[in-house]
């Protein structure tokens, strides 16, 4: 069909004209939440949505390669930050919060009151996300920092005896429909995991019984998630980038757990 026939039937039949495909990159925590958001807003719109999930600093450094995304949903602000202060993104806009918890074996004696005790014992395997890679894992190493001031030296310990087993290339992969975290710690790589509780909660959905651990106040770390739309992306990756943010997208989110981000 030649471009003057097409052009003839858009203008008769506007309805014709092609959806536009939002090209979005977010981080792995939000892959359950906007997976509905989107829907939501290609239901309102017309438009698509196509996601790719993962760690969000691996995300934020193929974007900087030059990866083909239009919309960046970041579990920090310092990886979308990093893009607009390179020139690359629009405004950066903190759309979610989140905080960290531990997940925990359903049989280990652990609370709020003793988990720093639990994350010290030698003979418990701590798991954590790889930081750099992953927010998460950086949330991680500010609980150890946190740790030191309860219990000096606390950091150093935890430091070396934390297991990195998400977030990186050579992580390993579970089984096709399980969350990593709890998979990790069902089969024993990790006595204690910590991750957002989002996640957590998430987690012991698919494994009854796997516990869920509030930081205590003195190790308390919550996690702000940014929004920003990559320079030169079509009108309808804005569009679902305000959608995001919108009382709509809000709700979805906060149905997942996630906190408002005002």
């Amino acid at each position: 069909m030649t471009t003057k026939i097409v052009a003839v039937l858009l203008a008769l039949f506007p309805t014709m004209a092609l959806a536009d495909t939002v090209q979005l990159y977010a981080a792995g925590s939000l892959k359950a939440a906007l997976t509905n958001v989107a829907k939501a807003f290609e239901a309102k719109t017309g438009n698509k949505v196509e996601a790719k999930y993962g760690p969000s600093g691996t995300l934020k450094d193929a974007i900087a390669g030059g990866a083909n995304a239009q919309v960046f949903a970041s579990a920090n602000m310092e990886h979308p930050r990093a893009l607009h202060d390179a020139g690359m993104s629009g405004p950066v806009v903190r759309f979610a919060r989140n905080k960290m918890c531990a997940l925990a074996n359903p049989l280990l004696k652990v609370d709020s009151d003793n988990l720093l005790e639990r994350m010290l014992d030698p003979l418990l395997k701590l798991g954590i996300s790889t930081p750099k890679a992953d927010p998460s894992g950086d949330y991680a190493v500010e609980i150890f920092r946190k740790a030191d001031a309860v219990k000096p030296g606390a950091r150093a310990e935890l430091e070396k005896k934390a297991r990195q087993l998400t977030g990186s290339p050579a992580s390993a992969v579970p089984p096709a429909g399980r969350l990593v975290y709890g998979w990790l710690v069902a089969e024993g790589q990790a006595d204690i995991f910590l991750t957002y509780c989002t996640n957590a909660v998430a987690a012991r959905k698919e494994n009854p019984g796997q516990q869920i651990i509030e930081l205590p106040d003195d190790l308390s770390v919550g996690a702000d998630y940014g929004l920003t739309v990559i320079d030169g992306a079509q009108p309808a990756a804005q569009a679902f980038a305000n959608f995001i943010v919108s009382p709509a997208g809000e709700a979805i989110l906060s149905s997942y757990g996630f906190a408002p981000g005002n």
